[in-house]
């Protein structure tokens, strides 16, 4: 299997590309669209087809490259099947799978961030990571105060994940600190808002964090509702 992991430095957001070997098939998840050709000439570069462009929520801090990969390549647009997002291609339920040429990944409802985050695990059979979105960060979580998010939720969306073997992989939507990947265990241990605490003490932390609202959130939005078309 073929992984590339991406940043965006303008809005410290990754996007990871997956693809099954060289000349196969391939999918991105969390693409920005600042960052196309970039994505282009990889996908050039390995000789893979781009099959699915996944967001794992509506982003709020970049405008999405969905739409733009769609048009240039014919892929299918994916998120999870309560996004507002009228020209996604494909809506994922929790607990489907997508499938690429023998790579698996299988969607995760994990409300809290936003009322409609998906994570995706890889090789849910015997998972080797888990892509999360901004449900779960290294060292800590996705906001949850806007766009229904749910400090509540995102502690029982997190004690879902932390489910997953100890081992598998962590891989965020995000990271502020120049730290590319964690694991479920490390977390478990180390994150400084959910090693120790309860679901009561997480809610009162995640309720008085008192952070501005993302920059470009009023364009990135609505933008993302469109796949980042106009």
């Amino acid at each position: 299997m073929l992984f590339r992991q991406l940043f965006d430095a303008t809005s410290s957001t990754y996007t990871y590309l997956l693809a099954s070997r060289i000349g196969g098939e391939a999918l991105l998840i969390d693409p920005v669209k600042e960052q196309m050709p970039g994505y282009t000439a990889l996908l050039r570069d390995l000789d893979v087809r781009l099959v699915h462009a996944i967001d794992t929520h509506t982003h709020a801090d970049h405008v999405t490259a969905l739409g733009d990969l769609r048009d240039d390549t014919g892929c299918v647009t994916v998120m999870g099947e309560f996004s507002r997002a009228t020209c996604v291609s494909h809506r994922v339920r929790d607990g489907e799978r997508l499938r690429i040429d023998g790579v698996v990944l299988e969607a995760r409802y994990t409300p809290g961030h936003t009322n409609e985050s998906f994570s995706f695990v890889l090789e849910p059979d015997r998972p080797r990571a888990v892509f999360t979105g901004d449900a779960l960060l290294i060292r800590g979580t996705g906001r949850t105060d806007f766009q229904g998010g749910d400090a509540g939720r995102s502690w029982d969306s997190i004690q879902r994940l932390f489910q997953l073997p100890d081992d598998t992989t962590l891989y965020p939507g995000h990271d502020y600190k120049g730290w590319t990947a964690s694991s479920i265990g490390e977390e478990k241990r180390c994150n400084p808002r959910l090693a120790g605490k309860t679901r009561e003490a997480y809610i009162d932390i995640m309720q008085n964090l008192r952070l501005p609202h993302p920059r470009l959130m009023d364009v990135a939005v609505p933008a993302n509702l469109a796949c980042g078309q106009p």
